[in-house]
């Protein structure tokens, strides 16, 4: 069993828990609930005590920085939100209708609908068994196959899904070889490397989301990153209404409401400061569960790829009906019934009936963890007896699914020796069992 936990000392419940429920009633488990502190407090207190909480603002400012520092990146802008940033990204490279935008299948449907905001067409992409992320194999046949048509995407977006960090190098090789951008959708993957760099920097914008089930939240927020301070300042400017630099409010063109305001940017700063002690909290979580379930037959974890760090901001597993007796569906009403929160993984977007008639390479891989892949709770404030709960639920679902083959092995042994003894034989061997006179036992028992 994994020693317990401490946490850092300026931890306090966060909203939306079950810290005293009634009598009788078991706390619920929630899948990926935020984790606030007092750091937070402190910048939310300076934001109101200056009266500065509209959308702009010192901690704005602060926060841009502090997070573009940590990435190791140029420039960042705060906005609304990952879905926000992510549209800004396409805006700013250009996708007109009609273009074509290679797209990861196995995440989010943000990543996809911001293509269509600019008339776009998404082209799904299947994973790779080895990160469950885009396979770099596949971007490149279909950028090959795309130019022997003779017209290539407009951008590659890539989602770095659960907090792992997809295989950059070949992505970005082949990317480079035919000229087309990629957009690092990492609203998933804060904190994570790739071959020792965060991830968020390899392409021509990183995209990452603060929506309150991440690894760290402003409640709702997102923050678009590049190397290009140059369209980092024009992300600012159409995030602001596109208002030009005018004594009265004049537009020359057309912006959006896609600022951050002063209050999140504050609480973000806030959650800044702990985010390492987050995603160390996640990845003591993944450990937990990979000790007292990795064993169990039908199992598998989300591998972490050799080539990075994932955060693990959601424990995954897939499970094998046959193998372990139970399906995922089985696991999850099981927590449910429990009060605990699970989820299945992304449906593929190739399969939403949003998408239906739009090109996808591959599919197959994606079609296969979704079957058969379930989230577990992973938040940072988890508690070792909050772990323990679930591993309890999905330890009982086996060992009932267990016994229910044993007791239907038994029953065809003596279904099995019935017929045998009807047609004038005393005893037989069926899978191991042997029936003896209506007795049924193992191989060598009376």
């Amino acid at each position: 069993m994994p020693k317990a936990r401490s946490y850092e000392a300026h931890t306090v419940s966060q909203p939306g828990a079950d810290p005293s429920p009634p009598p009788g009633v078991t706390p619920r488990i929630y899948l990926s609930p935020p984790h606030l502190g007092e750091y937070e407090l402190e910048f939310v207190k300076d934001a109101f005590a200056s009266n500065w909480i509209a959308p702009m603002g010192p901690h704005v400012d602060a926060f841009e920085r502090e997070f573009a520092e940590f990435i190791g990146i140029k420039d960042a802008a705060a906005v609304s939100s990952g879905t926000a940033a992510l549209h800004l990204a396409l805006h700013l490279i250009g996708v007109k209708p009609g273009d074509e935008v290679l797209c990861s299948t196995l995440t989010f449907i943000a990543s996809a609908n911001s293509i269509v905001y600019e008339g776009g067409i998404p082209v799904f992409i299947d994973s790779e068994w080895i990160s469950w992320n885009i396979d770099p194999g596949l971007v490149e046949e279909e950028l090959r196959a795309c130019a022997r048509r003779g017209k290539l995407p407009r951008a590659v977006v890539v989602a770095d899904i659960f907090g792992q960090s997809a295989d950059y190098g070949p992505i970005l090789d082949a990317s480079h070889r035919y000229g087309v951008p990629v957009i690092e959708d990492a609203a998933e993957a804060l904190g994570a490397s790739y071959k020792g760099s965060r991830v968020g920097k390899f392409g021509k914008f990183g995209v990452f989301s603060f929506n309150g089930n991440k690894i760290i939240t402003t409640s709702g927020g997102g923050m678009l990153v590049s190397e290009d301070e140059g369209l980092i300042r024009r992300a600012r400017f159409l995030a602001s209404q596109a208002r030009d630099p005018a004594p009265y409010y004049q537009h020359s063109v057309i912006g959006y409401n896609y600022r951050m305001s002063n209050i999140l940017a504050a609480i973000g700063r806030g959650q800044l400061r702990v985010l390492e002690d987050r995603i160390a909290a996640r990845r003591r979580n993944y450990h937990h569960y990979q000790a007292l379930l990795g064993d169990l037959p039908g199992i598998e974890f989300m591998p972490e790829a050799p080539y990075g760090r994932s955060t693990r901001w959601l424990t995954c597993i897939t499970i094998n009906p046959e193998i372990f007796g139970a399906t995922r569906e089985d696991i999850q009403l099981a927590l449910e019934a429990a009060n605990i929160e699970s989820r299945p993984v992304w449906k593929p977007l190739h399969l939403q009936p949003v998408f239906a008639g739009c090109r996808v390479r591959g599919g197959a891989v994606t079609e296969a963890i979704f079957e058969r892949g379930l989230c577990l709770p992973s938040g940072s404030n988890m508690t070792d007896q909050d772990l323990d709960r679930v591993v309890h639920i999905i330890w009982s679902v086996f060992q009932n699914a267990q016994g229910r083959k044993r007791r239907f092995s038994n029953r065809t042994a003596l279904e099995s020796g019935k017929r045998e003894r009807a047609e004038g034989k005393k005893e037989d061997l069926v899978e191991g069992y042997k029936v003896w006179e209506g007795k049924c036992g193992k191989e060598g028992e009376e």
